[in-house]
């Protein structure tokens, strides 16, 4: 399978499992998961056909890692990102390091400024635990501007923190007061 077509049929994935199940009549369970025989059933009748073997390729060789399969390969899922407010992920804290980033571009900043980092659709804000990976982040949308988050100081003062599945970290909200701003 080509580049393309992976790249075709991870975000079809993405907007499946993370946002519009209903699409294709596709079934979560309240953790996200999905059984893996409805979603290539589904998927091919609305025009998206690929085979169980396909979909355990994009999901290995996702370089974000975005899904998981079940123990047995049954169900799938997407890690995190999810705009469905029925589906719950994440249900365990975890302390994050002193510092986590978040990839960013001057539209926004005014907005950060002013009423930190928000969710928006998301159901958490998305944090990079490397500078690095913060810049792919922010580049997707323009000239990345990088924020440093300290994600120590707020989890001392009650912010829950949840590590997903492929190493990204979330959270609720981060207040500016949190945030160091380079000017």
């Amino acid at each position: 399978m080509n580049e393309k077509e992976t790249k075709r049929i991870s975000k079809f994935l993405s907007l499946i499992l993370r946002h519009q199940p209903e699409k294709i009549s596709l079934n979560l369970d309240k953790n996200g998961w999905a059984s893996v025989e409805e979603l290539v059933t589904k998927s091919k009748n609305n025009g998206i056909s690929f085979t169980k073997d396909i979909l355990e390729q994009v999901v290995r060789d996702n370089d974000k890692q975005r899904f998981s399969f079940n123990e047995d390969h049954s169900k799938i899922r997407a890690n995190q990102g999810h705009s469905l407010k029925n589906v719950v992920v994440l249900t365990e804290t975890s302390t994050p390091p002193p510092f986590l980033y978040h990839g960013t571009v001057a539209k926004f900043m005014a907005l950060i400024k002013e009423t930190g980092l928000q969710k928006m659709s998301r159901q958490h804000v998305h944090l990079s635990l490397d500078k690095e990976t913060a810049i792919k982040v922010g580049s997707r949308r323009g000239k990345p501007i990088i924020l440093s988050v300290r994600s120590g100081d707020m989890f001392k003062n009650g912010y829950k923190f949840y590590l997903s599945e492929n190493g990204v970290w979330l959270t609720d909200h981060v207040p500016p007061e949190f945030i160091e701003f380079k000017d």
